[in-house]
């Protein structure tokens, strides 16, 4: 695998709108990146999950060390997805 993609699962129904509703990340996923087109990710996360519906976080470690997924979401990173960052 090349590289990875950070894919944002979003709390169902909520998009931004007129009244200035966020989307809310419930998990931070890991997928691997399409061979064909790089910059996306490919069908499944490494959890497996379709990554259709997941919203692309353009998230990148800034430095060797940095975590896969932003630091300010440790709370929701999948711990699947990294078990399977281990076994790469």
């Amino acid at each position: 695998m090349g590289s990875i993609i950070v894919l944002f699962e979003l709390e169902p129904d909520r998009a931004i709108g007129p009244d200035g509703v966020e989307p809310v990340v419930v998990r931070v996923h890991a997928a691997g990146a399409d061979p064909d087109v790089p910059e996306d990710p490919a069908p499944r996360t490494l959890c497996g999950k379709d990554t259709d519906p997941m919203e692309h976080a353009h998230y990148r470690p800034a430095a060797p060390g940095e975590p896969w997924y932003p630091a300010p979401l440790e709370d929701r990173r999948c711990h699947a997805c990294e078990a399977a960052l281990r076994l790469l």
